[in-house]
């Protein structure tokens, strides 16, 4: 099992970090607040942000932030990253107060894409209360949800996630458009915790440098809630409500102001991977998720 806990936070880059704190409060139903140097925190449980926003002229998302157990978890993993001549750096003091983190190693993937393992979050002591009265977000042990990051060197990258950072595969999608069309495969790898997966990789490029992320909630109730959130602010969609097949989650997908999708969701499996079984399936979901919902709002 790898020494990565779970996704601990997300980083996202924009031109005006208003649209997502409008977005963020009012359709996600997240609380919000800004330092000094005008960043914007997304809190949705008890940690002080899960999201953060920084201003950028590029819409798009900027790095992962994934959390190990403690200073030893840590340093093993440096230690790991040397052996395998792994180029890192560390972050100083003024990078690891923003993130909010004792100590920070800053690395990227094959394909370009940023992390950042931590340990040692700063705890505010304060409780999540939901601007739309949304109860509660599950997070915890599992991490803030997932994130579906570009692999088009796919090959490097399973590598680099399997002997370099240690997730195991959850299952397999190889996606065809057409019976006989090549297979564009999609990855969905686990760490050490019980949500289905935290991450996945995906053999194409996006321009926002993420495909989606996903936040999950304790009921569908809030899911529909979200769903009419996003219809009156104008968001717009990205796939209709579904249920995929592998992680069992019902959702919908929305376009978040950096560009990249949101899955908002309930359901999703919690696993015991000693009984787990890893598997290919031929079908993103057991009914619903359209993704030319999107598309066909645009005309």
């Amino acid at each position: 099992m790898s020494e990565i806990r779970a996704l601990s936070y997300f980083v996202a880059q924009i031109d005006d970090v208003q649209k997502w704190q409008h977005y963020a409060e009012n359709v996600l139903g997240m609380m919000t607040s800004r330092s000094s140097d005008g960043a914007l925190y997304i809190k949705m449980d008890d940690r002080p942000f899960r999201m953060l926003v920084v201003e950028g002229a590029e819409d798009r998302y900027l790095a992962s932030g994934w959390e190990l157990g403690g200073k030893s978890a840590f340093d093993a993993m440096l230690r790991k990253l040397d052996a395998q001549g792994v180029e890192y750096s560390l972050a100083d003091a003024a990078f690891c107060a923003q993130r909010g983190v004792n100590e920070a190693a800053l690395l990227e993937d094959p394909a370009g894409n940023r992390h950042e393992l931590t340990w040692g979050y700063l705890s505010d002591c304060e409780p999540f209360v939901s601007p739309q009265g949304v109860p509660c977000f599950l997070t915890g042990d599992m991490g803030l949800g997932h994130t579906v990051l570009p692999a088009p060197n796919f090959d490097e990258c399973a590598a680099f996630y399997r002997d370099v950072l240690g997730f195991e595969i959850s299952d397999i999608f190889n996606f065809r458009p057409v019976p006989d069309a090549p297979a564009t495969r999609i990855h969905f790898l686990h760490c050490g915790n019980a949500r289905h997966h935290s991450l996945a990789i995906a053999e194409y490029d996006v321009p926002s440098k993420c495909v989606h992320v996903m936040v999950e909630v304790d009921s569908m109730t809030e899911v529909g809630r979200a769903h009419d959130r996003r219809v009156a602010h104008g968001v717009p969609l990205s796939a209709t409500l579904g249920q995929h097949l592998n992680d069992r989650m019902t959702s919908f997908y929305m376009k978040t102001p950096s560009g990249f999708d949101l899955e908002y969701g309930w359901g999703g499996l919690q696993v015991d991977w000693q009984q787990h079984t890893a598997f290919e399936f031929t079908k993103v979901s057991i009914w619903g998720h359209d993704f030319g919902a999107g598309q066909q709002e645009e005309q």
